[in-house]
């Protein structure tokens, strides 16, 4: 499959009273070069939970955007490639056909899977939809990240090239939909916790899931403060 559109952001204060965010992308042109932390014209604001070398680079599949255009008509100038925030858009490649750990040759860099994402607050500000990160999260669409393995240069038209499927059991709707399961059995949570190729926040998410009576609060995340 091939790269369809590549995407960057500065911080902003974009919404009064709220932090700000690098949420915002525009359309790249060119050569990018893809550092360990990402793009290099790329930025995000908060640091604790955004970017970091096991978010390094968003991927959102442009198929999606047709459905959201159906869920909510009246917002559909919003969604287009971009829109979420993503880094990089093609189509052909969903949670569906693609299983965390997968490695790829992508321009002249190699990257990896590591996580699906986990929407917050920030995109139902975006989107002006107070309810868009539940729905993103219940929906499973929720695009992925990738670690840079090694660093390169990537542009519009590069393919992105199956090296390596190290899960094969484990297709990131699966592994999504196990990460936002307030039900998941303890045994599925400790086969996660324990994934090497996971994120390292993510396997803490499913260690603390093997712990039956733990009850995780999304409401922080989902709606904000």
């Amino acid at each position: 499959m091939k790269v369809s559109g590549l995407f960057t952001g500065k911080i902003e204060d974009r919404w009064p009273g709220k932090p700000p965010s690098a949420i915002g992308k525009q359309p790249a042109t060119g050569s990018l070069r893809l550092e360990t932390l990402g793009f290099e014209l790329d930025a995000q604001a908060d640091l604790t939970v955004h970017g970091g070398p096991d978010k390094a680079v968003h991927h959102y599949a442009a198929e999606h955007y047709a459905e959201w255009r159906a869920e909510f008509p009246q917002l559909v100038d919003k969604f287009h490639p971009g829109g979420f925030g993503e880094n990089i858009s093609t189509e052909g490649m969903t949670e569906e056909s693609l299983c965390i750990g997968d490695i790829f040759a992508l321009g002249s860099a190699r990257v990896q899977i590591s996580q699906g994402r986990q929407p917050c607050w920030k995109l139902n500000s975006h989107i002006g939809e107070k309810t868009m990160a539940a729905r993103f999260q219940k929906t499973l669409r929720t695009g992925w990240y990738y670690r840079v393995l090694e660093p390169g240069n990537v542009e519009i038209g590069d393919e992105f090239t199956l090296l390596e499927r190290l899960n094969p059991d484990w297709t990131l709707i699966r592994l999504i939909a196990a990460r936002f399961n307030a039900r998941l059995d303890p045994e599925t949570a400790a086969t996660l916790a324990r994934l090497p190729a996971l994120a390292e926040g993510w396997r803490k998410s499913f260690a603390k899931k093997c712990d039956s009576s733990y009850v995780e609060d999304t409401a922080p995340r989902l709606v904000g403060n």
